[in-house]
């Protein structure tokens, strides 16, 4: 079908689900361990503007790391620029799995929204 990108970590439940999906679907996959190598900022820019989707829904929210940051009430002191370069530095800061080809990008995994994105078989 496709060659995707996919930034998930390993031990992470919804990331396999979703590798699992994706090539059961068809899809060809690269895999970015997104806690050994996370996205760069030039990279997050680009994901946010194909997901569409705001900037805080790609910060993982439950992850020990931004809650142990306190980032619940920092985020809203900080720039763009300043969240996207904070979310560079750590993956485990990022929600994941993020998928991304030449024209989309989706967060999270939700079977019915990967089937209108990325088709199904």
């Amino acid at each position: 079908m496709s060659n995707l990108v996919i930034y998930q970590y390993s031990k992470c439940s919804t990331c396999r689900n979703a590798v699992k999906w994706l090539r059961s679907n068809g899809h060809e996959l690269e895999i970015r361990h997104i806690v050994e190598e996370p996205p760069t900022v030039s990279e997050l820019n680009e994901l946010i503007n194909k997901s569409g989707l705001e900037l805080k829904k790609f910060f993982n929210v439950s992850g020990e790391v931004y809650k142990s940051l306190g980032l619940k009430d920092k985020l809203g002191d900080m720039t763009r620029e300043e969240q996207i370069e904070l979310l560079s530095t750590n993956g485990m800061l990022i929600k994941r799995p993020i998928v991304s080809s030449r024209e989309h990008a989706t967060l999270g995994f939700k079977e019915e929204h990967y089937a209108n994105v990325w088709g199904s078989s």
